[in-house]
């Protein structure tokens, strides 16, 4: 009998360890040599693809027929564009970063040379006793800056401390786990679920489980600017799903508590058979769940299918709220899904 709360338990302290570690789309050494480390604790086969992410081979007896699960690791961020003439930077958004979201956040600047310095995103002239038009300026890349924690006067002083365009900025993700079991965080897409690939090869491992087909998870570092999963399918796969945030919100059926069965997003409609086949088996083992219709989502697995891939494709993950901003999930999110991978694949 499998103890879901031990392998959800773990799956939420892993979410914790990734979402510290910084990784705007592009920036992933720091991850990915972690998840190479847990992965070889756990005895694991992984290894780093030529793009930057990483392969970990689960093992499976079926060669020709294999599993990909996808799960991405990047996150939203920004990147140094201008140094202004008061010291301060102007940001380029990563991937869907809004500005509106990432005023009033610490961050963390990442200098090419390796040093870091702390800063914080604010609206220029942020000052409400001072500016009379703080409620009526509109939120944009031009309208919200970074002021460096150090002391800086002018542009000179800013590019003494090694600052220059094409620096990362990296926002602080403020994770929480309460009492009664929500995840609160920026960054929950993805890590939430890589966490639970994780978990899942952990299960795998200590169960002594050997799935039917050959199972291979890829943790990818792109999927964020959109070409994540576009390479790097190993040979035999003939299914390739993305693990990744489940849609909540006004019009969809799933809550931070189940998980979610994408049907169809943006890019056209998954693979119907193994829809039906999720819900059959989240209907058979008592697992919750919803199936919903993203209106604006793009995930791992589309490019996988974009770069010419002959594979059947799908897309689950547990409930997130309020995505691509502070974002809710929960652990009974977790486990949903930790169960229904179980179920489809061993």
């Amino acid at each position: 009998m499998t103890d879901y709360n031990h392998y959800t338990d773990y799956a939420v302290e892993q979410a914790k360890k990734l979402l510290a570690i910084d990784s705007p789309s592009g920036y992933g050494r720091s991850v990915t040599e972690y998840l190479l480390r847990e992965f070889a604790a756990l005895g694991i086969p992984a290894r780093r693809t030529v793009k930057g992410g990483v392969i970990a081979d689960f093992g499976g007896r079926d060669d020709k027929n294999g599993i990909l699960l996808e799960a991405h690791c990047d996150t939203l961020g920004g990147m140094v564009t201008e140094i202004k003439g008061n010291g301060r930077l102007k940001l380029t958004n990563i991937g869907g970063m809004k500005p509106a979201n990432a005023e009033a956040e610490n961050v963390r600047i990442i200098t090419k040379g390796g040093a870091v310095y702390e800063g914080v995103c604010q609206l220029v002239n942020a000052s409400v006793h001072v500016n009379g038009e703080y409620d009526r300026t509109e939120r944009s890349w031009d309208t919200v800056e970074v002021l460096v924690d150090e002391c800086v006067k002018t542009k000179e002083d800013t590019i003494k401390l090694g600052i220059m365009p094409g620096d990362y900025v990296c926002f602080e993700p403020r994770t929480r786990v309460t009492a009664s079991g929500y995840i609160k965080s920026r960054f929950l897409d993805d890590k939430l679920s890589a966490a639970i690939l994780l978990a899942y090869g952990k299960y795998l491992k200590e169960e002594k489980v050997v799935p039917e087909r050959h199972v291979y998870a890829h943790f990818t570092i792109y999927e964020e600017v959109g070409h994540g999963g576009s390479a790097s399918v190993p040979e035999g796969v003939t299914e390739a799903w993305s693990v990744d945030m489940g849609c909540v919100g006004d019009g969809l059926t799933c809550t931070e508590h189940e998980v979610s069965i994408c049907a169809k997003d943006s890019g056209g409609p998954y693979n119907y058979d193994i829809v039906c086949r999720l819900v059959e088996l989240a209907g058979e083992h008592g697992i919750g769940y919803a199936v919903d219709v993203y209106p604006h989502y793009g995930s791992d697995v589309e490019t996988t299918l974009r770069s010419g891939h002959d594979i059947r494709h799908a897309l689950i993950g547990p409930g997130v709220y309020a995505s691509h901003g502070y974002e809710r999930s929960h652990k009974d999110g977790v486990c949903n899904t930790f169960r229904l991978l179980q179920a489809y694949i061993g």
